[in-house]
């Protein structure tokens, strides 16, 4: 009797142990179930850190590729002011000046025509750039009126200007002529035609004077300006 309550008693202790068992295995494997989701919550958090962080390099690295795309934007940019300054240079008369091939009678159409009125002391030439390019009309033209007076007509210092003049496409320059001082008792002769050349080149221009008789020419009185971009009152007076 004893011994079957002493059998009952353990087996109600090891009921009591078992359940406690299986009570602690169930709060562990509670407690694991618990805790496996805060790991699975800190790891899913830890993409989002990894994610911040990944947002702050990218942030910075965007930063950096910004930065290095800015110092190459400089750089281009610099290149860019550089180019400008080179434009600009470029676009400065001595440059123009220095670049600009000389003009010659293919580049240019020169004509006359009568400046004032009667009696015609003086006339105007007009050289037009005829070509898609710009040149540089450099000095004076080279006259001659007569054939029986083969000196070129002398310059006037005066209206030189201050740098060769630069003719685009299409742009004239003008130069004034003296033909005579306008007196009755002048030695003047009859000139319908006459030759020009341009500074630095050797070929003759033809050019036909104004007016139906012609023009009147004292080879001694004679003068030539140089090329200028406009007719300059004072300079050009002579």
């Amino acid at each position: 009797m004893n011994t079957q309550r002493h059998r009952s008693t353990l087996l109600a202790v090891a009921g009591t142990a078992l359940a406690l068992s299986l009570t602690a295995c169930q709060s562990d494997t509670d407690s694991g179930a618990t805790s496996a989701p805060t790991t699975s919550a800190t790891v899913a958090s830890s993409p989002a850190t990894a994610g911040e962080d990944t947002g702050t390099s990218g942030a910075t690295g965007a930063a950096d590729s910004a930065d290095a795309t800015g110092s190459k934007g400089s750089t281009g940019t610099s290149a860019g002011s550089t180019g400008t300054s080179a434009g600009t240079t470029g676009s400065t008369g001595e440059q123009v000046t220095a670049s600009a091939p000389v003009c010659t009678a293919r580049d240019v159409r020169v004509t006359a025509a009568t400046q004032d009125g009667p009696p015609y002391t003086h006339i105007v030439l007009t050289a037009r750039n005829t070509t898609r390019h710009s040149c540089r009309l450099a000095g004076f033209p080279h006259i001659q009126f007569l054939e029986s007076h083969k000196k070129d007509v002398p310059s006037v210092a005066k209206s030189k200007p201050a740098a060769p003049v630069v003719l685009t496409a299409g742009a004239p320059a003008y130069a004034l002529v003296k033909l005579s001082d306008g007196g009755v008792d002048e030695d003047n002769e009859p000139v319908s035609a006459f030759s020009v050349m341009l500074e630095g080149d050797s070929t003759v221009i033809a050019v036909t004077a104004p007016g139906s008789d012609g023009i009147a020419v004292d080879p001694v009185k004679a003068l030539t300006g140089y090329w200028t971009p406009e007719l300059r009152n004072g300079a050009d007076d002579f």
